[in-house]
């Protein structure tokens, strides 16, 4: 007779929870707090997505901040870390986030994330702010401009209505349309530099334009100056 021997119930789950990899816990360091500020707080239209950002401050100007999305019970960062809080916008059907990130005095990068399984992640593997800069200096009529001083790139308002306010009739959650501003001190001019030199980003193919109706304030924006 062969002996058959039934493994006791507790050596089952001790052997299937040895097989299942580990939850990474989901949230901030220890060391963040979230902010009260109600204006860092934002939430998706669908309501599904809510953005907390949290603070540590370690003393001797060693602020970090960190973004987070949270859905449901499930919390992803939104990388990458930054010295300071930041605005946030979504598109209209809660798919695509915009995140408007100071990084000094003057300066704003740009952020894009997409939802993927749930989740909000990274589109691009650098800024979305450094791929229109990129965009800007490829053109024939705006490639030899340096710049290199109060560099800030901003999302144009009125994505929530495909920016009906522009005059245009574009598809919904289609396109993103950003603002380039660089500010610099040369000599007998006050200010000079570019002032909201506008682009259009296509989120279904990924590629940049400059729409005709952005031609005469481009072009304006170019020979943007304030003399002394």
């Amino acid at each position: 007779m062969t002996a058959f021997c039934r493994p006791a119930q507790w050596l089952v789950v001790a052997l299937i929870l040895a097989a299942t990899p580990a939850l990474a816990a989901s949230g901030p360091p220890s060391g963040f707090a979230l902010t009260d500020d109600a204006d860092l707080a934002f939430t998706s239209p669908d309501k599904a997505t809510k953005i907390e950002q949290y603070m540590k401050d370690s003393g001797d100007f060693d602020v970090k901040w960190q973004a987070w999305a949270r859905r449901g019970d499930q919390m992803t960062e939104l990388k990458p870390e930054q010295g300071y809080g930041a605005g946030f916008r979504f598109t209209p059907d809660s798919q695509w986030l915009v995140r408007m990130q100071k990084t000094g005095s003057g300066e704003q990068d740009l952020y894009l994330y997409h939802v993927d399984k749930g989740a909000f992640v990274s589109v691009t593997k650098t800024s979305f702010s450094d791929l229109a800069w990129a965009y800007f200096h490829s053109r024939s009529d705006t490639g030899k401009m340096k710049l290199d001083y109060h560099i800030s790139a901003n999302l144009v308002k009125g994505t929530e209505e495909a920016y009906r306010g522009l005059g245009v009739h574009w598809p919904d959650n289609r396109y993103l349309v950003i603002s380039g501003e660089m500010d610099k001190h040369p000599k007998n001019v006050a200010v000079k530099g570019l002032a909201d030199w506008r682009c259009r980003y296509d989120l279904k193919t990924g590629t940049f334009d400059v729409p005709a109706m952005f031609a005469k304030t481009n072009a304006e924006a170019l020979r943007w100056e304030i003399r002394r």
